[in-house]
């Protein structure tokens, strides 16, 4: 049994995941979205290093993050923090053709490893952008779903008003040190509930409402 079924069983058992979230993490190869080096780690169940001091997550907390987001397909969701493009490209199986994911990563070689990393997924409903997400992007909103990948101290007010009324947003809310994964959910009259999902650990974001400039 390879270590990819032998995570997707263990989700299967312990975690709860919908079929058509595990079917993405099936047709996704996260060994395209890591250093060539590493490849051969690229199903422990354990964050890699990409470059400049960022990593790609563990599996079981973008699976989890992927799941809290309730993902339907032809939604839009925006992210914040493209990394090596391997989120996105997991919502973006999920939202199928109808849907759009739009990132943002702040790291110039990010950007273009993201998107040379989605091109050889064949995967064309992302669109990736140099910039710091806490703006969101107007044009584009409102979105049904928003997701950081990055520690914030708090939700970013422009996002909030970005996030269509019964949206979920999502993301590690915090300190440098540690952060609580948070999903708001947006009411009917605007109102964000909130619901605390357990203790994580992010790199960073930058602008306003992270911790880099």
């Amino acid at each position: 049994m390879t270590q990819k079924t032998e995570l997707i069983n263990f989700w299967k058992q312990s975690l709860g995941f919908r079929e058509i979230e595990l079917n993405a993490f099936k047709d996704v190869n996260r060994e395209d979205f890591i250093p060539e080096n590493l490849k051969y780690r690229a199903y422990e169940d354990m964050p890699l290093p990409l470059i400049r001091g960022k990593t790609i997550s563990q599996p079981t907390t973008v699976m989890m993050m992927t799941h809290a987001l309730e993902l339907q397909p032809g939604e839009k969701v925006f992210e914040i923090g493209a990394g090596s493009g391997y989120q996105a490209a997991i919502i973006a199986k999920i939202v199928g053709e109808k849907g759009k994911v739009i990132t943002m990563e702040v790291v110039p070689e990010l950007v273009s490893l993201a998107k040379q990393n989605l091109a050889k997924a064949k995967i064309n409903n992302v669109e990736i952008y140099e910039d710091e997400g806490s703006k969101g992007m107007p044009k584009e909103a409102p979105f049904d779903k928003i997701i950081i990948t990055c520690a914030c101290k708090e939700f970013p007010k422009l996002l909030l008003e970005q996030l269509k009324p019964e949206g979920i947003i999502l993301g590690p809310v915090g300190d440098k040190n540690e952060q609580e994964m948070v999903r708001g959910f947006k009411d009917k009259n605007n109102k964000l509930e909130l619901e605390f999902l357990g203790p994580f650990l992010f790199s960073p974001m930058y602008g306003k409402y992270g911790f880099e400039v």
